[in-house]
């Protein structure tokens, strides 16, 4: 069974960054997508970036261009930079590894305030 641990988040000034991780506990073998998601007040869950085993990430619009998801095979991790971040990004953040099995992390507050 593969668990996913990550850490990363915590409070940040608008404009200010932040970068999240994601381990799992065995070996992926680079094997299947990762994603991140949030739910922020008052919406539904959404997914925010997803990576496919080439590379190859989508993002929703709205951080387009201010997220930025990479992942480290070796180290069978995903990553999540942030940057410019903004009010609206308050949230929890779920890394999720969708392999042989769908695989959530705990989650991890992410909150954006002066």
């Amino acid at each position: 069974q593969v668990h996913l641990v990550e850490s990363g988040g915590g409070l940040v000034q608008p404009g200010g960054s932040l970068r999240l991780s994601c381990v799992a506990s065995t070996d992926l073998r680079g094997i299947g997508e990762w994603a991140w998601h949030r739910r922020v007040k008052d919406k539904q869950r959404e997914r925010v970036a997803l990576i496919d085993p080439d590379g190859t990430a989508t993002y929703i619009g709205s951080v387009k261009g201010r997220f930025t998801i990479s992942t480290d095979n070796s180290r069978n991790a995903v990553y999540l930079q942030m940057d410019n971040l903004k009010p609206d990004d308050t949230g929890v953040y779920y890394c999720n590894w969708i392999g042989a099995m769908d695989t959530w992390g705990q989650g991890t507050q992410v909150t954006v305030s002066s």
